[in-house]
């Protein structure tokens, strides 16, 4: 294996091992926080603030999982002479600028508190996702909403789980305060369960297809 090949091992070892877990402990705190506002179960406050943090590496971790997946894209074109990188060093460099800003707006979520910069720290994250997704490097079943391959497609599965995670982050004052945000974060937060299993579904299907290609 070369180190591109160990580099690909990247992705799914970090969603694996570090964000799966995780994600199990963030659910099983939010239900927590859930009875003890509905003073189910006498909890104490830490509760909902180890809910929150989990939360935030939950987020943190998928996006520097996806960013991982997308610049391994582009250095796999870059070293494979059959599908070259088209553009060289003047079209990567732009496109790792964009990576770069792109995880030090999903960093700059853990410091800001105004909800201006909160919404827009988010919306820069997921729009940087979405350039570098965009890229003909990435591979992509299909980018129709209306298509049956767009939701099988493990790149907009994981780009859309990004989205609601980011979306939950920026917004916890919001999620606390109000009800109609924090039945919203339910949702979403049902949603996200939904998409992390099919997540791990597409990606072990595209992992089985490119070792039976290769």
């Amino acid at each position: 294996m070369g180190a591109i090949d160990w580099f690909s091992l990247l992705h799914p070892v970090l969603m694996i091992l570090f964000v799966y877990p995780v994600v199990g402990a963030t659910i099983r705190l939010g239900i927590l926080v859930r009875e003890r506002r509905l003073e189910i179960t006498p909890l104490p406050p830490r509760v909902g603030i180890e809910h929150v943090d989990h939360g935030r590496w939950v987020t943190t971790g998928a996006v520097v999982a996806v960013l991982i997946a997308l610049l391994w894209s582009f250095a796999h074109h870059w070293g494979d002479p059959a599908d070259p990188f088209q553009g060289g060093a003047s079209r990567l460099a732009p496109l790792l600028l964009v990576a770069a800003g792109t995880l030090a707006s999903c960093l700059l979520l853990w410091r800001v508190k105004a909800a201006g910069l909160r919404a827009a720290f988010c919306l820069l994250c997921w729009a940087g996702l979405l350039a570098l997704g965009s890229q003909p490097e990435v591979w992509r079943l299909g980018d129709n909403p209306l298509s049956g391959a767009f939701w099988s497609s493990h790149y907009w599965n994981g780009v859309l789980l990004c989205g609601l995670l980011l979306f939950a982050m920026a917004a916890r004052p919001e999620i606390q305060r109000i009800p109609r945000i924090r039945r919203l974060h339910v949702a979403a937060a049902v949603l996200t369960a939904v998409l992390l299993a099919v997540a791990a579904i597409t990606g072990t299907r595209d992992l089985l297809q490119m070792s039976v290609a290769s």
